[in-house]
């Protein structure tokens, strides 16, 4: 973003009815408002209010589309983004990404402004059963709602074969499953991940990188079913009791109002659920972590 650019969205918004204006916009995310409501909400007269919302459509903060007898108006999210990355820009000696908790993601600051699904990250050591799984089942139960990956910081050479003969059980599709480096999440191509869940502690005691973007990270550690020595069906139920620990936490995760929980809210009722429990017998076993 050009210097006069960013002046002119800030001038935009140094006017206490349109900062209210573009924060309801804000709140709503991709759905957007029509005129009508946003002056509900504001309790102004629509001839005021379409100034305002001229002005900040033209700063590129807001874009509009006519729907019957409606004009629509939502964030203009690329003009929003290019504002925040033109002011943050020199932060850190040029490397904004260091910064850590920049935009308030421990503060009041809500979700709701994502337009697309929410991207999910969960991270174990080998990447071959506990974050597999997990990643299985989020995007079963989130689909449309949240896009789920799964990584290792040491990616063991193939999926655990007990995960993969029980997923088929549940009727999941294994075909594309592999173990992967979480190093495959952190270049510029990678996708924006929104939350990341470790689930082993030896992942979540390691020093994770440094992800675009920021995201909540939070630790749900399950034991490691591939540590569980014993019969065939001792074994098999081992990883049975994973996926359904698995599944009931990701089963809470899905239903939250993710829009319109603020930043700290959302943690302690991720925390939560993660602390909620189970069971789940091991044993010994020298085998590495999954």
């Amino acid at each position: 973003m050009e210097q006069s650019s960013a002046i002119d969205a800030l001038q935009a918004l140094g006017h206490a009815c349109r900062l209210r204006v573009f924060r309801i916009l804000v709140r709503q995310g991709n759905a957007g408002l029509a005129a009508g409501g946003i002056a509900d909400g504001l309790g102004i007269a629509p001839s005021s209010l379409s100034f305002h919302l001229d002005r900040l459509e033209r700063a590129g903060l807001i874009s509009s589309e006519r729907r019957g007898r409606q004009v629509i108006y939502r964030i203009n999210e690329t003009g929003m983004r290019s504002l925040l990355s033109y002011l943050t820009e020199d932060c850190c000696h040029g490397k904004p990404a260091l910064c850590g908790d920049l935009f308030g993601r421990n503060g009041a600051d809500t979700m709701s402004s994502k337009a697309s699904a929410y991207n999910v990250l969960f991270l174990c050591t080998g990447n071959s059963a506990r974050s597999i799984i997990a990643e299985c089942i989020l995007n079963r139960l989130g689909a449309g709602r949240f896009r789920a990956y799964s990584a290792g910081s040491f990616p063991r050479v193939e999926v655990h074969p007990a995960v993969l003969q029980l997923l088929r059980e549940k009727g999941h599709d294994v075909g594309a499953l592999r173990s992967k480096s979480w190093d495959d999440f952190t270049g510029p191509s990678a996708p924006r991940m929104d939350l990341v869940f470790t689930v082993c502690d030896n992942a979540a005691s390691e020093t994770c990188p440094v992800w675009p973007g920021h995201p909540m990270t939070v630790h749900w550690g399950v034991p490691d079913p591939a540590a569980v020595t014993g019969t065939a069906s001792e074994v098999a139920a081992a990883f049975e009791e994973t996926y359904r620990a698995m599944h009931a936490r990701i089963l809470a995760l899905t239903a939250l109002p993710m829009a319109s929980l603020d930043q700290r809210s959302l943690r302690k009722r991720l925390l939560d659920i993660g602390a909620g429990g189970y069971r789940h017998t091991e044993t010994t076993s020298s085998k590495a972590p999954a």
